[in-house]
């Protein structure tokens, strides 16, 4: 069973994906949202890939060097073994700012006999459109494209180039690298050189995974989580990808097939609250620096999601000649989700703002630029809180009033009288409060369902969804407040399959999701924390854990009956999510599922 057994490695720039057994299968170049040029996850046959082929007798594992996002993959037959370790150079240059070249580094390390080994190098650039020619030059190898758009590669080696293009037998006597470079070198590499980017980039991750706040339990799981999210950032913008792929589909076969190399500003705000909680303010920093560049008329409306690079507009097509994920097509780039309307974007902005001013204690640089949102953000809110609108699943066709994007309409009220206050902008705060209380009374008015026992998904709704679930998370009700409770207790009857969560039931513009949603889960675990069944949260959490990847890794999606990893990959959203509820749980003993610091069980 396939099941996404891939390690990320990237340096905040771009990102590739290597299979269990040491193939890139993914790597979009020079930045994430590039075109591909090794795309075999998309299409076995004509995808592209760089894989490394040895003999039946070789044993091959695969582990990140902890703390890092260097990946090891080792191929061992007992007397002869070897490791590639596969790196994105990523460090601080000496006048400030970081290195972060359109290059991959595969460093292969000789561990005992004579390892002998085919490189089966195949790139197929721009999405494997039109034909890659592939010419062995004195110092390099260079792969061009002649398909409608002209683009390059050029790979650089120890190996003997024309041994490398013809996939003939290499003996490893010694250590050996191969460098992969969206721009062809002035310097030609060497392998002290090789060694130092290596040991550079090693540094920079041991240093950052340090500054990461430690934990009692569930801190490897933490820090992967947190590595992870780090390398879905994008050092230039501030960005936060969702993704660093596109149409990994949630379901085998079906077409809910989306390109996520995009920054959702609900998931990164997420990501961003997350991480700077764990220590990693500057990464706040940047994203807000991105938020106050992409807003600099104060009647623009904040878009649900942006290109990396700030694009507005992101036409979304199909790559008709892709199969897909074992046949899943169409295969897109591009998003046409970028043209909704969210009302719950507003919320979760909003949360972010007022975390960070109460982080940095109201010193940042762009403090005036913050209230300008604030202000815009709240006469946005009360023009349209009342309406409609596509909500935190982004439903193609039909506009309702959702719960949560109604519950995030009040949070933005409710974190800008907040960052009112901070500020000493006490009228505005006065001015704003009766507007929370409306909208508040609307909620509970509106939202609960006598029948059903539980806030539902939407206004008049019998319907469940899990998002209401984070009614509790943004403080808009008390954990332990009947309704809630019932809420939570509604929701495991109606929407939990063996411990997985659907994230709602009732049909979409696709008909009933057959996967469950991973952010879903964890969302729904931390439920049961706060409600006081922290036992039971903790058992499910662990076993939640076991359906990763190899690597702790998660997709979007996990199916139901295999638990295989479904949708993009690796996704910020399940990641956040995970450290959230790690958090929480690591105050829960082993021994009774007592909480060892709040005690509310």
């Amino acid at each position: 069973m396939n099941n996404l057994n891939y390690g990320i490695v990237g340096n905040c720039r771009s990102a590739a994906l290597i299979s269990d057994i040491g193939a890139i299968e993914w790597l979009c170049l020079p930045e994430f949202d590039s075109s591909s040029v090794f795309g075999k996850i998309l299409d076995s046959k004509i995808g592209g890939s760089f894989e490394i082929h040895t003999t039946e007798d070789y044993k091959i594992s695969q582990q990140y060097l902890e703390n890092t996002s260097i990946l090891v993959t080792t191929f061992d037959n007992g007397a002869d073994a070897f490791e590639i370790n596969d790196f994105m150079p990523r460090y601080r240059k000496e006048n400030g700012g970081y290195m972060i070249p359109p290059e991959i580094i595969r460093y292969f390390r000789k561990l005992s006999g004579t390892p002998k080994f085919k490189i089966a190098y195949n790139p197929k650039l721009e999405y494997a459109t039109g034909e890659t020619v592939t010419y062995v030059k004195d110092d390099h190898i260079i792969s061009l494209s002649n398909s409608e758009k002209f683009d390059s590669l050029f790979l650089y080696s120890c190996f003997d180039l024309n041994d490398l293009k013809d996939a003939k037998e290499i003996t490893l006597n010694g250590d050996g690298y191969i460098l992969l470079a969206y721009n062809e070198k002035i310097l030609n590499p060497t392998l002290p050189k090789i060694n130092l980017e290596f040991e550079r980039t090693k540094t920079y991750w041991l240093g950052w995974s340090d500054k990461t706040t430690k934990y009692s339990k569930f801190n490897k799981e933490i820090i992967r989580s947190a590595i992870t999210l780090k390398l879905l950032s994008y050092e230039k913008t501030g960005a936060v990808l969702a993704a660093a792929t596109t149409s990994l589909p949630e379901t085998i076969g079906e077409v809910r097939n989306w390109d996520y190399r995009f920054c959702w500003i609900r998931d990164a705000s997420m990501v961003v609250k997350v991480v700077s909680e764990l220590g990693h303010k500057k990464m706040a920093k940047n994203y807000l620096q991105f938020i106050v560049d992409l807003i600099p008329d104060k009647d623009e409306k904040l878009q649900i999601m942006y290109g990396i690079n700030k694009e507005k507009k992101l036409t979304e097509q199909t790559l008709d000649h892709l199969s897909g994920y074992m046949g899943s097509k169409p295969v897109r780039i591009g998003n046409a989700a970028y043209s909704q309307r969210q009302n719950d974007i507003y919320g979760i902005l909003m949360d972010v703002i007022h975390q960070q001013l109460i982080t940095f204690n109201n010193d940042t640089e762009n403090g005036e630029e913050l209230w300008n949102i604030t202000k815009g953000i709240v006469w946005v809110v009360e023009k349209h809180w009342q309406e409609p609108d596509k909500g935190i699943w982004e439903f193609r066709t039909e506009e309702r009033h959702f719960t949560f994007s109604k519950v995030l309409c009040w949070t933005a009220i409710d974190r800008a009288i907040k960052v009112a206050n901070i500020l000493g902008k006490k009228s505005n705060a006065l001015k704003w409060e009766p507007l929370a209380e409306e909208i508040k009374n609307d909620i509970l008015q509106n939202a609960w369902n006598e029948d059903v026992q539980a806030f539902t998904q939407s206004y008049g709704s019998p319907d469940l969804d899990t998002s209401v679930l984070l009614m509790e998370n943004y403080g808009f009700i008390d954990a332990m407040n009947p309704k809630y409770v019932a809420t939570v207790h509604a929701i495991e009857r109606d929407l939990s399959n063996d411990g997985l969560l659907y994230r709602y039931k009732n049909k979409d513009d696709f008909g009933l999701p057959s996967s469950s949603f991973t952010i879903c889960t964890f969302w729904f675990i931390n439920s049961l924390y706060k409600i006081g069944e922290a036992k039971k949260a903790k058992k499910l959490f662990k076993q939640l854990l076991t359906y990763s990847n190899h690597l702790g890794l998660f997709s979007e999606d996990i199916d139901f009956e295999t638990k295989r990893l479904l949708g993009n990959f690796p996704q910020a959203y399940s990641h956040l999510a995970l450290i959230e509820t790690a958090i929480n749980l690591s105050n829960v003993s082993d021994e009774d599922g007592v909480l060892d610091a709040i005690g509310r069980e």
